[in-house]
């Protein structure tokens, strides 16, 4: 069965006043009239946002001096949020700049006609090029699936027998170059990321990265036109990432939460430092004390806002169990042996749901 596309971006340069009914939230997931922004001054129910403020760690280049320090503030920020930012990280700064500028370039500058020459295929999910609806419903659910206010480009970019810059945009002339250099770096900082998670759980440095093994990376270049209705609305909807690690910049417009002590807490935009998202792999992993964040992106009516997020998840074959070393009598394996392949199908049959996908693997205690 095929489903029509259309594009936000469409939708929103029409001038229209309200959305769709596809693009409407049930009221349970619409945005609150209220929100704490971390590290502002404002208050949610009545408390104060210093316990709400996201992470901030310095990794002062992987200055072996500062390790211990580092590895320290990096396992409290995976135990408490499953997400913090990291600024001295080592990738080219110049680099950020240049993939927000090539991925909005595309969204605003090339036509709807060259845009569409890209376009992935909307009956296979989460398939490469650009697009508006990431997950494929059977046809007893397309009636209920609500839709995100989003367009994306996504591109399949390691291993690198998956990587063909073809099938990437030409324009911006350095489009392809920029994507290429970006997920190389991306690469390095993950691995160096989950070394130190490892560490920080007192397993050998590569603990997490042999359990997640070759990583299979996609970048997804996001765009959120400004939406009429930003009350009824989701950019993107509640979930945690499947994967073991997701790497992500914003531009300057404010739109990504996380829910931390049942708040949803918009995350400040800070241009040259990287926020990680712990994924349910390494969830499961760590037996739970790491615990993968669950997020969302909520709209605005004045400004377009982009994102470029960076997934690290193993290969489909891949079995993931919790480390041994972190399983006891005193705690248990809190998750069984799980096949990510067989993961990631359920998890696109379901649709996200915050975390209902890793959270129905637990065994009852």
């Amino acid at each position: 069965m095929e489903f029509e596309v259309v594009r936000v971006q469409s939708l929103s340069e029409s001038n229209i006043t309200e959305v769709p009914s596809q693009y409407i939230q049930p009221p349970e997931n619409r945005p609150r009239s209220k929100f704490v922004i971390s590290g502002s001054l404002e208050k949610a129910n009545g408390q104060d946002d210093a316990h709400l403020r996201i992470p901030v760690i310095d990794l002062f280049g992987f200055d072996a001096e500062q390790r211990e320090s580092v590895r320290e503030a990096i396992g409290e920020a995976c135990r408490l949020w499953g997400a913090f930012y990291v600024t001295n990280h080592g990738v080219a700064l110049e680099l950020l700049d240049s993939i927000r500028s090539v991925g909005r370039s595309f969204f605003e500058d090339c036509s709807i006609d060259e845009k569409l020459r890209y376009a992935c295929d909307p009956n296979s999910a989460a398939s490469q090029g650009y697009g508006s609806k990431m997950l494929t419903p059977s046809p007893q659910q397309n009636e209920t699936v609500v839709l995100d206010w989003r367009d994306y480009f996504d591109h399949h970019t390691l291993p690198m027998s998956r990587r063909d810059p073809s099938r990437w945009p030409q324009f911006p002339a350095n489009y392809r170059e920029v994507v290429s250099q970006y997920s190389d770096q991306m690469k390095v900082l993950a691995e160096k990321l989950l070394g130190l998670i490892s560490e920080s759980m007192e397993l050998p440095t590569s603990s997490i990265q042999e359990a997640v093994g070759d990583f299979y990376q996609n970048i997804t270049i996001s765009y959120y036109p400004p939406c009429p209705r930003p009350d009824l609305t989701l950019g993107l909807q509640s979930h945690s990432d499947m994967g073991a690690i997701t790497l992500l910049i914003q531009d300057d417009v404010p739109g990504l939460q996380v829910l931390k002590d049942f708040n949803w807490i918009t995350v400040p935009p800070r241009p040259y430092a990287i926020l990680v998202l712990l994924a349910d792999q390494t969830e499961i992993i760590t037996n739970g004390i790491c615990r993968s964040c669950e997020h969302r992106a909520i709209t605005n009516s004045t400004r377009a806002r982009l994102s470029v997020a960076t997934f690290h998840d193993p290969a489909k074959t891949v079995k993931v169990s919790p480390a041994l070393e972190l399983v006891t009598e005193s705690s248990p394996a809190r998750y069984g042996e799980v096949g990510y392949g067989d993961y990631v199908s359920s998890w696109y049959s379901k649709g996200p749901d915050g975390k209902r996908n890793i959270d129905a693997l637990r065994i009852s205690s």
